[in-house]
């Protein structure tokens, strides 16, 4: 499959790959200058492969919040919220993005889990709602970094200072109707774009004119992963899958349990009640080597209490970082741990405070 900019990523000579099914750029000019790039100016990412579904239909904000953690009903007119859609179990189907826009929710999820998800709705299906798969129909643009804001103003018709972080509003970029929110995953400033995938050839080229002085670039996965990682925001697949609960991912911020009635409630509950038994934690690796996914961690007297999740070179920091599940005795800052390669080599490291990147010009409020 290809995104509506396919023939751009081609034309800036991105290094393609198969991403869950979608052509996607791994990088354009590196991982590292793309990287840097969004924290010191703005990129340009595709991220239109993510998966767009709309929830309709007069008991639409009952069912999604029956089937999301977070408090949906709270949600004002085009605000939008980080939440999670959970197993009876606990364990975690997915995280997404839900949009409340007024006479309808835009849920927007991972690309790996587009179908699951769909799937996973239809099954829990209730009341009068309509679940609309518009993935292919709208292109999505994410446009991230400290100059984000005064880029995207050259070429809109509205203020973008009244946006929010976490809110969107309907504006016209480059004279095209868009949904433009105040949102990303890369601990920067920055803006994501929905419009018509008809729109691309237009968007695309108009954003970098715009940018033009600003040296803006065109980012691909491998830049997105360690922006990601350096601010501790969770991958699907890596730090949380059907597994692993959002409590012992830290993501208790968007489980409300005293909201009602929701999917996976009754199985929080219980692992809040009984005390976590492991925990996601921010590490630094000691060296130049990176404890990759699936090493094993080891305490100090070399027993395993548990594995990595994500791991990567950070290039604002200029160190090894990772994230992993540990037995919550060994989850306190500043605990040793040892990584243990499936080659045998161990690596040595230690819990740190989270997020890895504090000095991201993210705006909230």
């Amino acid at each position: 499959m290809r995104t509506p900019f396919y023939d751009f990523h081609c034309q800036w000579q991105g290094k393609m790959i198969d991403f869950f099914g979608f052509e996607m750029p791994l990088y354009y000019q590196g991982i590292i200058p793309e990287h840097l790039a969004v924290r010191n100016s703005c990129g340009l990412f595709d991220v239109s492969h993510m998966g767009r579904v709309e929830i309709r239909g007069k008991d639409a904000i009952n069912f999604v919040d029956f089937v999301t953690t977070n408090a949906v009903k709270e949600l004002k007119p085009y605000q939008a919220q980080y939440s999670v859609f959970c197993y009876e179990s606990g364990g975690i189907v997915d995280d997404l993005v839900v949009y409340n826009l007024e006479d309808h929710f835009l849920l927007v999820v991972n690309a790996s889990n587009r179908e699951k998800d769909i799937n996973w709705l239809k099954k829990n299906l209730s009341g009068e709602v309509e679940i609309i798969d518009r993935t292919f129909e709208i292109a999505q643009l994410a446009l991230q970094g400290p100059k984000a804001e005064e880029i995207l103003g050259k070429i809109t018709n509205s203020s973008l200072s009244e946006i929010k972080f976490y809110w969107a509003k309907r504006v016209k970029v480059a004279e095209v109707e868009c949904l433009v929110s105040r949102t990303g995953y890369t601990g920067e400033d920055g803006f994501e774009l929905y419009f018509s995938k008809d729109e691309a050839p237009k968007i695309w080229p108009a954003l970098f004119n715009a940018g033009k002085e600003f040296n803006l670039v065109p980012c691909g996965l491998g830049a997105r992963n360690t922006l990601r990682l350096e601010m501790r925001y969770c991958l699907y697949g890596n730090d949380i899958t059907a597994e692993t609960d959002p409590l012992s991912a830290g993501l208790g911020f968007v489980v409300k349990l005293n909201k009602g009635d929701f999917i996976g409630k009754p199985a929080l509950e219980g692992i809040k009640k009984g005390g976590l038994k492991r925990k996601l934690v921010g590490f630094e690796v000691a060296g130049e080597r990176v404890a990759r996914e699936h090493f094993k961690i080891l305490n100090e007297k070399r027993e395993e209490i548990g594995f990595v999740t994500s791991g990567s070179f950070s290039p604002s920091l200029k160190k090894p970082i990772g994230l992993g599940y540990v037995a919550i005795e060994y989850s306190e800052i500043g605990t040793p741990l040892f990584f243990l390669s499936p080659r045998g080599e161990e690596l040595k490291g230690v819990v740190v405070k989270t997020p890895f990147y504090k000095m991201g010009s993210l705006k909230r409020g």
